[in-house]
C-alpha cells in the first residue's frame, strides 16, 4: 500500500488497502500555504510534510523504543506512577486515548498505559525548531495549527486510525493546569463518528504538579481507564452531533477523573453566589 500519494496529495483507505476501516476514508493533504500547512515565517518545516511522515514512517523505531525504556521505569519510580484499568486500552485495531490535559508530559505517559506506540497532536509551534521537529515526529507527534481549526491535522488522525494504529485525543484543546476540567471540542466525536474507532475515557492527575520552572519534581502520577465506547460510523455528522457525542465521551473521562479525586466543578449555586458577591464597577 503506497499510504500517500505525494503527486496527488490524496490518500485513499479502500478496499484494497485491507485496513480496518477499509473503504470508509478519504483523505486530502494540501500543500503549502499561508494557513500553517506550508512554511511558517520563521523557516518551519512544512507542516504537511511532518504529516506525511506520520502517515508513510510512523514512529522511528530507532528513537522511539529506546526513549519508551528510558521513560517507563523513570515514571514508574519517579512519579510512583499508578496505571488503574490498563486492560480496558485494546491491543489491536484503531483506538482513541481521550483523556484531560495537564502538563507537557501527558502524551508519554499516557503512552505508558500500552505496549503500542501512540500517536498525538502537538502544537505547530514546536515543530519550528528541526531538531525538535524530527524528535516529536519520531516519537509519534504530528503537528495542529490550534488557530484555524486545523483539518489537516484531523484528516492526519484519521488516516492514523485507518490504518489500525492509536491515537491520543485532549477534547479540550489545550492544557488546563488548575482546578476542574475543562469543557470539550467537538473534534473527539467527529473523529469518533467518521471513523468508527473505539474510545477509551483517560484521566490524568498529578502530572500538573511535576513541573516548576526547569525543575521535574517526583510527584505521584495517577491513569485511570474507563471501558472502551463505540459509536456508529457516518460520514458526515452534524456538528450537533459530533458535539454531544464528545461530550458522552467527557463525560466518561470525568467518571475516571472523579474517581481519582479530582476537583469538581463548582455547583451553579456557589458560581452565581461568587457573582454575586463581586463588586460591581461603575462603568
Amino acid at each position: 500500500m503506497d499510504p500517500i500519494r505525494a503527486s496527488s496529495g490524496q490518500y485513499r483507505a479502500g478496499a484494497e488497502d485491507g485496513g480496518p476501516l477499509a473503504g470508509h476514508l478519504t483523505l486530502t493533504v494540501e500543500n503549502g500555504g499561508a494557513d500553517g500547512r506550508g512554511k511558517s515565517a520563521a523557516g518551519a518545516p512544512r507542516l504537511d510534510a511532518l504529516r506525511e511522515k506520520a502517515l508513510t514512517r510512523g514512529v522511528n523505531p530507532l528513537l522511539y523504543w529506546p526513549v519508551r525504556a528510558v521513560l517507563l521505569p523513570f515514571f514508574l519510580v519517579y512519579f510512583r506512577l499508578r496505571r488503574v484499568g490498563r486492560e480496558h486500552v485494546p491491543t489491536s485495531g484503531p483506538v482513541l486515548l481521550a483523556s484531560n490535559h495537564r502538563s507537557f508530559l501527558d502524551p508519554f505517559v499516557i503512552g505508558a498505559l500500552t505496549r503500542r506506540p501512540v500517536y498525538y497532536m502537538a502544537k505547530r509551534e514546536l515543530f519550528e525548531r528541526r531538531w525538535q521537529a524530527w524528535l516529536l515526529s519520531g516519537l509519534g507527534a504530528f503537528p495542529v495549527d490550534r488557530g484555524a481549526g486545523d483539518a489537516g491535522a484531523m484528516d492526519t488522525a484519521r488516516a492514523i486510525l485507518a490504518r489500525g494504529d492509536c491515537v491520543v485525543v485532549f477534547p479540550e484543546g489545550t492544557r488546563i493546569r488548575r482546578g476542574p476540567l475543562g469543557h470539550p471540542h467537538r473534534g473527539v466525536g467527529r473523529l469518533a463518528l467518521t471513523t468508527g474507532a473505539r474510545v477509551v475515557p483517560v484521566a490524568v492527575l498529578g502530572t500538573e504538579h511535576v513541573r516548576r520552572g526547569w525543575l521535574v519534581r517526583p510527584c505521584r502520577v495517577t491513569l485511570r481507564c474507563g471501558p472502551p465506547l463505540r459509536y456508529p460510523l457516518l460520514d458526515s455528522p452534524s456538528p450537533s452531533i459530533a458535539l454531544g457525542v464528545a461530550e458522552r465521551i467527557w463525560a466518561c473521562v470525568g467518571l475516571q477523573w472523579q474517581w481519582l479525586g479530582g476537583a469538581s466543578p463548582a455547583p451553579p449555586e456557589e458560581s452565581l453566589q461568587r457573582c454575586a458577591r463581586r463588586p460591581v464597577r461603575a462603568a
